[in-house]
Parts: structure tokens; C-alpha cells; sequence
């Protein structure tokens, strides 16, 4: 099992300290002892310490050879032991872990407009999964490190081993230039604190929790959440769903996980700068240049949908496109319709 850096970083502190003390302990015991100058002190004691045998600057006497001696075997176990604690810290590939966090936290310094996934359990591992298979930034908040290993073997770059209820956390994964946050921890209680952090330290980030409990509901969204979703609610309904309309489930699983799974519903807001703006449907030949297809448009100033839109029907700015298709096809739309450059 490896080991966590922070053990290494206590071993190497502690190894640096009794170094510390041997030097000034050699450097006040030349002074003291045989009355030597501070540069003198220093010297012998550097030179006594690496064994280099250069010989002694000044004739020792008894005392100051027998204070040599001792300093030399003290300084012999203490600085092995600082050499053995820096070897394993090579050899077990914690140097090497080290460095790719560095990496990793550069990465995440680069990232803007992503999303974090605080917790990568029993729920989050799933919402992982969904969103490397659209191919949307993120990063992941996990405490258990035998769970982030597995999601680094999964693909997962941007991983932070952490509390998500931590301010430091969370600013380390980017959440002032964040575009949304999950909270998929265990207990309702850790996802209000999740919550509640998250909001204050980004007032216009969206925000989704998970609740465990029903009476939670009201709690999460009082905290700041945008909307909250009960995995115990949600089951509940596919289980029904597979007595009642089981074809309508096989094609939604046909859709997400056959093959590649990856054909999806997206939604694309039209920016006000689009060129899509003030077209009709069939002007702006979205299925053609895309190859999606246009489910439905909702009017984000009167909040109603339009399904199964006609090519007569308008995009205004502010608009929101529901599409079918491949994440490809997505990339292809939201260019077209400038919501990226």
C-alpha cells in the first residue's frame, strides 16, 4: 500500500532537526571545549561529520577526542538514517508521485469553466464516468486514496485527495473559475457543509447535491444548492419505469452505454453574439452541418419549450438548443453557434 506523503515529509523534518542539532551540538562543543574559533568550529565539525579525513586542525585534547569521536558516530547513525528515509522515499515512488502532483495542480491552475465532483463513491463514480465520455473538464475532490488510484487507472488526471468541506480544498480545485460543483458525499451532512462552502466562496456557481435523507431536501437547498437528487428517488422510478415502459428504457441505455456510449442529450445556450440568432431553424441547418437532431428549443424569457420544432421556428439569443447526438457533433454545434471559440 503506499505511503502517504505526509509521513515521508514528518520522517524528512525530523531527519533535517537532529542534523541540525549535531552540527551546532559539534560547533559548541569545538568552542567550548578546546576554544577555538566559530570558523574553526564550523570547520572541523563539517569535516569530522562527512568523513572526509582530512586530519585535525588544531592538536585535540583528551576531552576534544573524545567529543570527536562521539560526534563522528552520532553523526554517522543520524545522517544514515536522513539517507535511508530520502531512498525510500525514491524507491517507493513517492518523489515520482510528488511530481506528477505538481503537474496535476498546474493542470488545474490552467482549467477554467469546469466542474468539480466532491466525492467519488458509490454516486460519483458514476457521474466521473459520464463526463469522461463527453469529454467535459472536471476535477475530483476524494478523500479515500484506494479510490483515487482507481480513478487515475481510469483515465482521471485532475484528482485532489481532500475534504471538499475544506475552503483550501476547493480552492485548490479551482472554484472561483469553476462552472458547477457536485456533491455526491455520503452523509447529507458532509454535502451541506460541501454546500455551504462552495457558496460563499463562488456566489454564481451551480451547484448540485445529493440527499440521502428526504427531510435534508429542504436544508441543501436553503445552503445554496440549485437542485438536489435522491439516488434512493431516482431508482425507485427506473424500477417502475422497467415494469410499465421497458423499451423506453432499453433505448436510453442503448443510447448511454451500448457500444461507446456516446450519444447523448445536450443543451447548447445561443450566445447573443451568435450567428444562429434570428434565423429560423431551417435557415440555420443545424442537422445538416452537425448531424444532430433538434429536440426541442425552450425561450429562456417566457421559460416554455418547443418540441419537435418546425424549420420555421426562430432562435432567438438566450435560447436553449436540446440536441441528440455525439459529443463530436456537440463540439460542432456549440462553435457554430459561438458558444466556444
Amino acid at each position: 500500500m503506499p505511503v502517504y506523503p505526509s509521513i515521508y515529509r514528518r520522517k524528512m523534518l525530523t531527519a533535517l532537526i537532529l542534523i541540525l542539532i549535531v552540527i551546532c551540538g559539534g560547533i559548541l562543543g569545538y568552542t567550548t571545549l578546546e576554544g577555538w574559533s566559530l570558523l574553526d568550529a564550523i570547520y572541523m565539525t563539517v569535516i569530522t561529520l562527512a568523513t572526509v579525513g582530512y586530519g585535525e586542525i588544531h592538536p585535540l585534547s583528551s576531552q576534544g577526542r573524545i567529543f570527536t569521536m562521539g560526534l563522528i558516530l552520532s553523526g554517522i547513525g543520524i545522517i544514515g538514517y536522513g539517507m535511508s528515509v530520502f531512498a525510500a522515499f525514491i524507491v517507493d515512488g513517492e518523489l515520482g508521485r510528488l511530481m506528477k502532483r505538481r503537474k496535476m495542480q498546474k493542470q488545474i491552475q490552467k482549467l477554467s469553466n469546469h466542474f468539480i465532483i466532491c466525492g467519488a463513491g458509490d454516486t460519483g463514480r458514476w457521474i466521473v464516468e459520464e463526463f469522461l465520455k463527453t469529454k467535459i473538464p472536471f476535477v475530483v475532490i476524494e478523500k479515500d486514496h484506494t479510490t483515487l488510484e482507481m480513478l487515475k487507472n481510469q483515465g482521471v488526471l485532475q484528482c485532489i485527495e481532500g475534504d471538499a468541506t475544506k475552503d483550501a480544498v476547493l480552492l485548490e480545485a479551482g472554484i472561483e473559475r469553476a462552472r458547477g460543483l457536485v456533491s455526491a458525499l455520503h452523509t447529507d451532512k458532509d454535502n451541506v457543509f460541501v454546500v455551504l462552502t462552495a457558496r460563499a466562496l463562488n456566489p454564481h456557481l451551480k451547484i448540485v447535491s445529493r440527499v440521502v435523507e428526504e427531510e435534508s431536501e429542504k436544508k441543501l437547498l436553503a445552503a445554496g444548492a440549485h437542485k438536489v437528487v435522491s439516488p434512493n428517488f431516482i431508482g425507485g422510478l427506473r424500477m417502475a419505469s422497467l415494469l410499465i415502459r421497458p423499451a423506453v428504457v432499453d433505448f436510453l441505455d442503448t443510447m448511454l452505454r451500448e457500444g461507446d456510449g456516446t450519444l447523448r442529450l445536450e443543451e447548447i445556450e445561443v450566445p447573443p453574439h451568435s450567428s444562429l440568432s434570428g434565423k429560423t431553424l431551417g435557415e440555420a441547418q443545424i442537422p445538416q452541418k452537425t448531424g444532430l437532431i433538434v429536440i426541442a428549443i425552450k425561450n429562456r424569457q417566457e421559460g416554455k419549450y418547443t418540441y419537435n420544432p418546425k424549420p420555421s421556428t426562430h432562435i432567438q439569443k438566450g435560447d436553449i438548443l436540446i440536441v441528440m447526438g455525439e459529443p463530436e457533433q456537440i463540439d460542432k454545434l456549440r462553435k457554430l453557434a459561438g458558444d466556444e471559440d
